[in-house]
């Protein structure tokens, strides 16, 4: 734990690589403040889920305060063995244009040892311009996209021949999801790298389901999975994660099991569902356009150039 006085009177910046259930609340409440004010989630779910549950490799947590009080909150994750730190920062809506997010990311620059990653969640003007004080580079558009759900226009599933479709089953599959998973995505970290503690951080979750995790199998092996969500408050599905293993790949099964998770989602009497994808990646831009989805919102990811 280290704690840096900013240039400005009362403010402080600390940084932590544990939050106590105290601070993780407090935290918690200023995302809520944020996220009602811009529509928007200032730190992803993983982020959120890193608040919790004590001290995990390569996170570290950076507190902006005035004179006690919190105003800003910054979350450095470095665990990728090949790509720069990931930052993720918000300041309560109430304390902007103070110099607080400009004086938090500064630390979380000397901290990465300049070369970072940075999200702008919502491509906001103000996170742009500070990704521009920072000198930062856009590198990565991620995209949100959402289609309706009513009237369900979704096609009937067609499995490749010999495959099957079950629902996961806590404990049982952890292991086989965890292999498929990060055989899926090894050209996708965030997504990849998921471990045990990832999988049960989410398992625990109010929204999880596993009625809407859906895992494909040909010969008893795994090969394929459609994990849905609900957002039950915004009465929103979304496509979570879609994964089919290398050498399963090709023969359809991705288009069968994105139709399977729709249609629960339909079943469930969700309205709408969404779901995140490369903007860069337009093969499947051009797969789920097809199907009737269309950009709602972008998340932008901001580089230091080394």
């Amino acid at each position: 734990m280290t704690d840096a006085s900013a240039h400005e009177p009362g403010r402080q910046i600390q940084t932590l690589d544990a939050l106590t259930p105290e601070q993780a609340e407090e935290v918690t409440g200023l995302l809520a403040a944020a996220a009602e004010s811009d529509g928007v989630q200032a730190v992803s779910e993983q982020g959120r889920l890193q608040l919790r549950g004590g001290r995990r490799p390569g996170v570290r947590h950076f507190l902006v305060t005035v004179e006690g009080e919190l105003v800003g909150y910054g979350q450095l994750e470095d665990t990728d063995p090949v790509e720069a730190p990931a930052v993720e920062l918000v300041v309560h809506p109430a304390c902007r244009g103070r110099g607080h997010g400009r004086a938090l990311g500064a630390a979380l620059m000397a901290a990465s040892g300049k070369r970072l990653r940075a999200w702008a969640h919502g491509g906001k003007s103000a996170a742009r311009h500070l990704a521009q004080v920072l000198g930062l580079t856009l590198f990565r558009e991620l995209r949100q996209l959402r289609m309706p759900l009513v009237p369900l226009t979704v096609p009937d599933p067609e499995l490749p021949a010999g495959v099957t479709v079950r629902t996961f089953v806590p404990g049982q599959d952890d292991a086989a999801w965890l292999a498929v998973n990060a055989a899926a995505f090894a050209h996708h970290p965030e997504q990849g790298a998921l471990t045990q503690r990832d999988l049960d951080d989410r398992t625990a979750e109010p929204w999880f389901d596993p009625k809407g995790f859906f895992l494909a199998e040909r010969g008893g092996e795994l090969i394929g999975f459609h994990w849905t969500k609900v957002h039950a408050a915004e009465q929103l599905g979304e496509v979570y994660v879609l994964g089919i293993r290398p050498d399963a790949q090709g023969g359809g099964l991705g288009k069968a099991l994105t139709a399977i998770g729709l249609r629960h989602l339909a079943a469930e009497g969700l309205p709408t569902a969404m779901l995140y994808v490369d903007a860069d990646n337009t093969a499947a831009v051009s797969v789920y356009e097809r199907l009737g989805f269309t950009t709602h919102e972008v998340d932008l990811m901001y580089r230091t150039e080394s």
